[in-house]
């Protein structure tokens, strides 16, 4: 039985189940589309919002998410919405709440002092005091902090909007004319911190779940590609090996697991490493998780020439089943949605063809009447421990170092992981100048790494234990090594 964190998880599993099973039944069409908000909301008494009338445009709304079509606008019979088909994070504007804009305001702490510290700081001179009291002029501020740095009361507060706070690239703005949430495009690296973040659930994900769906009922040779942190997304006492057999049951060919992809990946990042610095290269960092790859393309441009050329473990794994079967239709399956923006670049065309999250596949499954948690628990043992540990923060560096340790050289690995996108951005700053204290960057963009992604169905303090539990599982590394990687001789592990 699947257990939702919270409101909005439930919200959205319904919205996508529903979207599949309309899928699976042959009714989808625009007419059909339109009862889901009925379906779902069958109450005429509001829960959430200010009615039932805004409940159900909000959920109209995901629906066409979910179908993978665009919020906010109109939608055509056959479905056709192809603007900027590289997006996949969107803001739904009915749901945004217009969160407070104005970043600090003095509190009733304020004691009147009479240095006034934080008027004298402003570069701006937002700041004035009437009456002894400090007062912002939003209008002017400039919204650097000092004043709030400054205040010997802490009677500055900081409100930010949550999405805004935690985007890495500042993507995500406001609209001047309705103070809603915008994204710029050209800046969103769908990594889905803002997703997350938004407590009215107002920003989320385009889906391809009707593409799998179709896929599926054409039966198609599906391949499911799972990353490690899956064990757990079905509830903690659902098996890796219960999940596989769920997989087969409503359509695909196999389950392998992403984290085989992984131990290939460790040793060919640790050869390319040595390589580089060999060469003289001053550092290098990985390239495995996409919203760490697309950060430094956006805002670091200068310093691509320093990420891995080596693939992801998602892209060698799919490389993998395409040699092994011409015909599969890969499906990548994980916590991430920038993984979906990942699988669009030209150079992933070859390895990977659709990627779902866990919100989706447990959906999907929910559609087919499916539930692990009643299978057959069948035998997993794709990778090695070091495989599986690249779902969370430090298994990079943890592989490479477990592979390099045995081979001759006089190279000292000197990693440095930045886990989050503040780390991320200190030490990104930092390689920049020239001032990095090592050798190797592994980038997670993800709090806690892959575990803690925006799309998965339970909170990373859970997964986490249930992750650890997993890899301990794992094979024996030598039998890693002799009886698995072989399968990806002969296939090109480069970007």
């Amino acid at each position: 039985m699947i257990i939702f964190e919270t409101q909005l998880k439930k919200l959205k599993y319904l919205v996508l189940k529903e979207v599949a099973e309309m899928t699976l039944e042959n009714r989808l069409t625009k007419e059909e589309l339109e009862k889901i908000p009925f379906d779902i909301i069958k109450s005429d008494r509001a829960e959430y919002r200010c009615c039932v009338y805004k409940e159900r445009a909000i959920v109209y709304e995901r629906a066409k998410l979910a179908m993978g079509c665009l919020p906010n606008g109109q939608i055509s019979e056959e479905f056709v919405n192809v603007e900027n088909e590289d997006q996949i994070i969107y803001v739904i504007d009915a749901a945004c709440d217009k969160c407070p804009i104005n970043r600090f305001v003095v509190t009733e702490a304020c004691r009147g002092c009479i240095q006034h510290k934080c008027r004298e700081v402003c570069p701006a001179g937002s700041i004035t005091t009437a009456g002894g009291r400090a007062y912002i002029n939003h209008e002017t501020c400039k919204e650097c902090g000092l004043c709030k740095e400054v205040c010997p009361f802490s009677a500055v507060a900081e409100v930010m909007r949550p999405c805004r706070r935690v985007c890495p690239t500042g993507a995500l703005q406001m609209n001047p004319e309705d103070n809603k949430a915008q994204i710029a495009k050209e800046d969103c690296i769908n990594c889905g911190a803002c997703m997350s973040a938004c407590p009215f659930g107002a920003i989320s994900d385009k889906s391809y779940i009707v593409d799998v769906t179709r896929d599926l009922m054409e039966k198609k040779k599906l391949y499911a590609v799972v990353a490690p942190s899956i064990t757990g997304q079905f509830g903690l006492n659902v098996k890796v090996g219960q999940i596989k057999e769920a997989f087969r049951r409503i359509g695909f060919l196999d389950m392998i697991e992403a984290a085989c992809g992984a131990d290939v990946v460790a040793v060919h990042e640790g050869n390319e490493l040595l390589e580089r610095l060999e060469k003289g290269d001053k550092f290098m960092t990985n390239s495995c998780c996409p919203g760490f790859f697309g950060y430094i393309e956006k805002k670091f441009p200068e310093l691509m020439d320093n990420v891995s050329d080596t693939v992801s473990p998602m892209i060698a794994t799919g490389r993998m089943i395409k040699k092994m079967d011409k015909d599969a239709v890969v499906v990548f399956v994980g916590p991430c949605t920038a993984k979906k923006n990942e699988v669009k670049r030209p150079s992933v065309k070859d390895a990977v063809d659709y990627a779902m999250t866990f919100e989706e596949i447990v959906a999907l499954m929910g559609a087919f009447k499916i539930s692990p948690e009643e299978c057959e628990e069948l035998e997993i043992k794709d990778a090695s421990s070091f495989g599986r540990g690249f779902a969370q923060s430090g298994g990079v560096t943890a592989a490479i170092q477990n592979y390099a340790k045995d081979l001759d050289t006089h190279i000292e690995f000197k990693p440095v992981r930045a886990n989050g996108p503040d780390e991320i951005k200190r030490t990104m700053i930092m390689a920049k100048v020239g001032r990095l204290s090592g050798n190797f960057i592994e980038g997670m963009m993800c709090e806690g790494g892959c575990v803690g992604g925006p799309a998965t169905m339970v909170p990373m303090t859970k997964a986490k234990a249930q992750l650890s539990k997993f890899t301990k599982e794992s094979p024996a590394k030598d039998v890693i090594e002799n009886e698995y990687l072989e399968r990806f001789e002969g296939i090109n592990l480069n970007r």
